[in-house]
Order: C-alpha cells, then structure tokens, then sequence
C-alpha cells in the first residue's frame, strides 16, 4: 500500500530492524568524511578547541555527536583529545602518518595535513602542560584542566551502544539538553526522514511509494504548512534564472527516472565504498513533472538541536543545494554494501536526499538569534589549515620516511578538500550566545 514518503523513510530507517537500528552500521554501506582521513577528525577538534576558548575553558566542555553511527567520529576525537605533550596539544595520526602539532611555527607550512597557528596568535591554542606554573615560578593562580581532562563525549543514535565502544563516551537516544560545548552533525539531517513532492497542473501533489517496491503514485495536494515551505524555499522557476549558469550546472544536474521511478544522485569515484559526495546527478533526460523533497521536517529537526545548546555552536556536515539551484528532480537515492541503489524503503538500504542548506539555517538562526557561517567543507577545512597540498620534494632527501608519511597525509586532505567530492558538502556553523571564531568567521 502507498504511503507518504516521509513515513516510508521513518520506518525503513529507524523503525525495528531499519537500517540504522539493525546491523553492523553505515560504514558497511558507503563512506562519510569520518571515515576517509583522521585529518576530519582533527579539523573538528581545532575547531572544538576554539569553541572551548570562546566559552572561557568551562569546567565541563561538552562534545555531542547526533546521528553518531558507531561512535567512529567520537571515538576518532577522543584519542586525539587524549595525547598531549609539553609542546602543545598534538594531533595524533593513525597508520596514514598524519601528526601535526597545534602550537608554534610549523616546519612545512602549507604543505600538507593540518597547518598550524603561528606561535603568539589568538588561535594558537594552549596545552595544560604550558599553562601549569613551573617550580621556579610560583603562581597564585590555579592550574586550569586539560581539554582532555574537561571535555565530555556523547552519541546521540538509536542503535544499541556498540561493544567496544570506549566507556568514556556516553551513548544516549535523544539529544541532552543545556549542551555547553559544540554539537556535531556530520551526514544527519540528509537521513531526517522528508516527504517528497511533484509539481502537476494543479500544483503541488504528495509523491506516495509502496514501501515493498518502491513504486511511486501522485497523491493529495500537498498542506498549507508544506505548500508555504516550497513557495518560500523550493521556486519553480528554472535553476540558474538568475544568471548564474555555472553554479546552476554544479547544483542542479538532475536525473531522469529509473525502471522504479526514482532519480539518483551520483556517486563518487575512485572508492570501494560511494561516498555520499555528489552534488550534482548523471546527465540524463528530465522528467516532465518537478520533483521537490519538502525541508521542513528537517528545518524542525536542526531548530530543535540547536534549542538544547545552553551556549556554544552547532555544526551540521551535509551535502545539500541553495534555493537559487534545487535540482529539478530531486536527489532521492539509496545506498547497500558500498553502491548505488534505487532508494525502496524496505530498511534494507539507506534512504538519503540532499538537504536545502538554507532553509535549515534560516530555522536554527531564528532560534539562535546569532548569525551563522555557511561555507563549504572545502573552504571550511582549509579555514582550519587542512591544506592538501604536497610536501615539498626536498623533504624526501632529508627524511624519506617523513616525506611518505607527509604525503599520504596530504592525499588523505585531498580527498576531504575535493570540490568535486567531500570537498562539495556544506558546513553549516551556527553559533549559541558566542562570536564566530577566527575559523569560522573566514
């Protein structure tokens, strides 16, 4: 029996034995900027780490992961939040060879992996072990905590807690509330289960699926509440009117129906797992009707995150479209076992669409009231100095070993910074009674 889109999503995804309940999580299935470089996880940290000094170093700093999958990301941050040395805080590696220090002058600035803040600048950040008076020189002021000491880890899923998850991070079904600290988003909202629409005669229809099939019928029109959204956030008009036709072309390259009706976004290359990366669609003819995935459950879902944060920032990671350029079709698609799929909600794939990046950031800012930083992965990554570039070839004769490792750190950078890639998802920062930090604010 068809039913609205929306709660085919719900059930396939989250209901008992939906995808992201039962199984042994995502990362069988397609790949996320977690889990292609540590340097993501690194990023985040400097980024986390500034959020901590705009919160003046509170007692508790609290990190909470929405949509944590198996806790990979948290996992990933608290063994980087768990090395420290007299130099400064350090960003440790995993077998890539990536090791990048955050205090001082770095020795291959803007060569490759994270570059660091020069020495005496305000983002430069301190380590405990710098901040703790020496026995020549003693001080009246107390020894602040580490980061590593203060910070508190939380995944927000609905799976059950993975086994060897370390005890340190808390696993919890709802996001806590009076968050002090940074809520992480990273490939959430685009799982926040949507309906989906098509524009007809008389204007915009509910598209229904058989959840068995994935067969498509045209069913009511759509509600006021729905029909306000798309008016304000989905036009339409053609992508590009507005004379931008090589942003057009990036956003909205759309596909034409499969045999079960569906439009599929494209994958990316060069990878056993897809990454979920694509902005664009194969160039295939377009459908007569225009498709449309209605936001608005989305909209609710990040307003609601960034309502439990009591002073902070949010940050949302997710491939999406602006209103100028909403794909025509639409961008429903489903991943299993490291490929494409149509996407039949059957809770045996995933079920994804690109999220209309905008409209989530107009309803988190209404509830912030600050303003908020919208910028891609690519840009926002290389704001927190993950260059991507190639060492230079000199350090080969110094140091081979140095130089291979240097180099698969850069490769590793490259692929979260690929514009065409991982590099095209948005970042999506929105700030909770505090500034936007020089990262940020770039």
């Amino acid at each position: 029996m068809p039913i609205p889109w929306r709660d085919a999503m719900s059930r396939a995804l989250y209901g008992p034995g939906g995808f992201f309940v039962a199984g042994a999580g995502p990362a069988d299935h397609f790949r996320t900027s977690v889990h292609a470089s540590p340097a993501f996880a690194g990023a985040l940290l400097r980024l986390i780490s500034e959020v901590d000094a705009a919160l003046g170093r509170p007692p508790r700093l609290s990190v909470v992961d929405v949509g944590a999958g198996r806790g990979e990301l948290l996992h990933a941050l608290l063994s980087l939040v768990s090395t420290e040395d007299a130099a400064g805080l350090v960003l440790t590696e995993d077998a890539a060879g990536l090791a990048v220090g955050v205090s001082g002058e770095p020795t291959r600035s803007g060569r490759s992996g994270l570059i660091p803040p020069r020495a005496g600048s305000p983002e430069t950040l301190t380590s405990a072990a710098s901040a703790r008076p020496s026995g020549e020189e003693p001080s009246s002021v107390a020894v602040r905590p580490s980061l590593a000491e203060r910070v508190r880890l939380t995944a927000v899923e609905l799976a059950p807690r993975p086994e060897h998850l370390p005890e340190e991070i808390e696993w919890v079904s709802e996001v806590p509330a009076e968050i002090t600290g940074v809520l992480l988003a990273t490939e959430w909202l685009d799982n926040v289960p949507l309906d989906v629409a098509v524009h007809t005669e008389d204007g915009w229809r509910y598209v229904l699926v058989d959840p068995a099939s994935g067969v498509e019928t045209v069913g009511e029109l759509v509600s006021l509440d729905d029909l306000d959204w798309l008016t304000e956030w989905w036009p339409t008009s053609s992508p590009g009117a507005d004379g931008d036709p090589d942003r057009a072309q990036a956003w909205t390259g759309a596909a034409g129906a499969t045999e079960s009706g569906f439009r599929a976004a494209r994958p990316a290359e060069g990878s056993s797992l897809t990454a979920r990366s694509r902005p664009g669609c194969p160039e295939t003819p377009h459908s007569d009707q225009r498709r449309a995935e209605i936001g608005r459950t989305r909209d609710r879902a990040w307003a609601g995150a960034v309502r439990k944060i009591q002073r902070g920032m949010a940050v949302a990671v997710d491939y999406g479209h602006l209103r100028k350029s909403r794909p025509v079709d639409g961008t429903l698609t489903g991943y299993r076992a490291g490929r494409q799929v149509p996407p039949v909600p059957d809770g045996s794939a995933d079920v994804t669409a690109h999220v209309a990046m905008d409209s989530v950031a107009s309803a988190g800012a209404a509830v912030a009231r600050c303003a908020y930083s919208l910028v891609s992965q690519r840009e926002a990554l290389r704001a927190l100095g993950a260059d991507g570039g190639r060492p230079p070839l000199s350090l080969a004769g110094s140091d081979p070993a140095g130089y291979v490792r240097a180099l698969a750190a850069a490769s590793a950078v490259a692929e979260l910074t690929d514009p065409a890639g991982l590099g095209g998802h948005w970042w999506l920062r929105q700030p909770v009674g505090i500034p936007l930090g020089p990262a940020v604010a770039r």
